[in-house]
């Protein structure tokens, strides 16, 4: 790196950037504050998962998260006093999952729970094990909540299809449930089952009908093959009712590839909106994001094993090189000055410092993820690669949060009494 470059002062500015990478100079509890007043102004969309104790609902989580059961179970805290919530990743959360635990059970009375999760959900989901026949709670549960609010989605999960296969027989490949009628492959006393839990339900009153996904989400070692049997047909079913670009945040798109990458995208997208949430605001975006960026770091590090010391921090930023300085630094300086334009100075620098810092964090964990994942395998890091990495993914950066942000209003109108009651 030539610090002919660049001018000396940028030279300087982004050295400096190494020590509030590895020590962002923000107290914990500053920038908690800060997240926290963050997320306020940008909630998370919410899934509400509805049905029995052992439907599948933690196997539904794990699938579409790739987060492992044990996390998982470890991460969930209580909201009522029988239901409770996780959010994914936990440190920078880009979804909430809510459960609704006890239906089903004696003297079990869903009333608090439902008002809870009504305040909560955008998209409600369903989960019934395909051969229990036995789902007048859930379905009580799912016409009071479309009685109320006729116009969420809802999609239904029938999981544990292989409890109802022929002994020594596995999962009809390829998935067949996409056709109608359904193949003479498919068990008949499982499609007896399926259809009869379609019937009890009946009509579901509401703008639109439910989407039934058949579903068998399994772990390696249970010898089903695939482990995600319907997860793709589940995953289309979603984007089908729901705007809220979930497979966007958690899974990204074709470039997410390897185990390692897919574990690091949601992270990268939570960090990248908590910055994004965090430059918005006035007097915090200069120490906040370089704190929420580095606490991206630090955790892409530990995803992919890999070491994050002073060291570390100078040579990723030597890849990066003075060019891509120069453009971060006019990102993370330049909405001060948008900050001095009267009257429309503070909406303008607000909407710059959201997407710049948004789109910055974005770019820097994707290239982080190609210096890790090369550095893991022992391979050399193409300099010329990683910043290229980094410039398509600010513009991949930019996209998603600005039509998360249009997402994000669109859900909130919906959720607007004027509107509910117009309709």
């Amino acid at each position: 790196m030539n610090e002919t470059d660049a001018p000396k002062h940028w030279y300087q500015d982004w050295r400096g950037l190494r020590d509030r990478l590895l020590h962002p100079r923000v107290e914990d509890a500053a920038l908690e504050m800060a997240l926290r007043q963050a997320r306020e102004r940008q909630p998370l969309p919410v899934v509400w998962l509805i049905g029995k104790a052992q439907a599948g609902k933690t196997s539904i989580i794990r699938a579409l998260t790739g987060s492992p059961n044990a996390e998982i179970g470890n991460g969930f805290r209580p909201c009522t006093r029988t239901a409770r919530l996780y959010d994914f990743p936990p440190e920078a959360p880009v979804v909430r999952f809510l459960d609704t635990r006890g239906l089903g059970e004696v003297a079990y009375d869903p009333t608090e729970d439902i008002r809870y999760c009504e305040s909560q959900a955008h998209l409600v989901l369903g989960v019934m094990k395909a051969t229990d026949l036995t789902q007048e709670s859930v379905f009580a549960v799912l016409r009071a909540v479309r009685r109320r609010h006729p116009h969420w989605p809802v999609v239904i999960a029938q999981t544990g299809l292989h409890e109802g296969y022929a002994p020594d027989s596995g999962h009809v490949l390829p998935y067949p449930y996409v056709q109608s009628p359904w193949p003479p492959a498919v068990a008949p006393d499982l499609t007896r089952a399926r259809l009869a839990q379609r019937e009890a339900l009946g009509e579901l009153s509401g703008e639109s009908a439910p989407l039934w996904v058949p579903v068998d989400l399994t772990l390696p070692e249970d010898g089903l093959e695939p482990a995600n049997y319907g997860l793709e047909a589940l995953w289309a079913a979603i984007g089908e009712v729901s705007t809220l670009g979930l497979k966007a945040r958690l899974c990204g798109d074709a470039a997410v590839r390897d185990t390692f990458a897919r574990a690091a995208h949601p992270h990268i997208v939570g960090h990248a909106m908590a910055a994004a949430a965090v430059g918005a605001m006035p007097l915090v975006d200069l120490v906040g994001v370089p704190a929420v960026q580095a606490k991206l770091l630090h955790s892409l590090a530990a995803i992919y094993g890999q070491g994050w010391t002073g060291r570390d921090v100078t040579e990723f930023l030597g890849f990066l090189g003075v060019g891509v300085g120069v453009s971060y630094l006019t990102r993370l300086l330049g909405r001060e000055l948008v900050k001095l334009v009267p009257y429309l100075g503070q909406t303008l620098g607000a909407v710059w410092g959201a997407t710049a810092s948004g789109a910055t964090t974005f770019a820097l964990g994707k290239a982080a993820c190609y210096y890790f994942g090369r550095r893991r395998l022992g391979e050399r890091i193409d300099p010329t690669a990683l910043r290229r990495i980094y410039t398509d993914a600010l513009v991949t950066g930019t996209r998603l949060l600005t039509s998360d942000a249009t997402r994000g209003a669109g859900d909130r109108d919906l959720d607007d009494p004027a509107v509910t009651d117009h309709r």
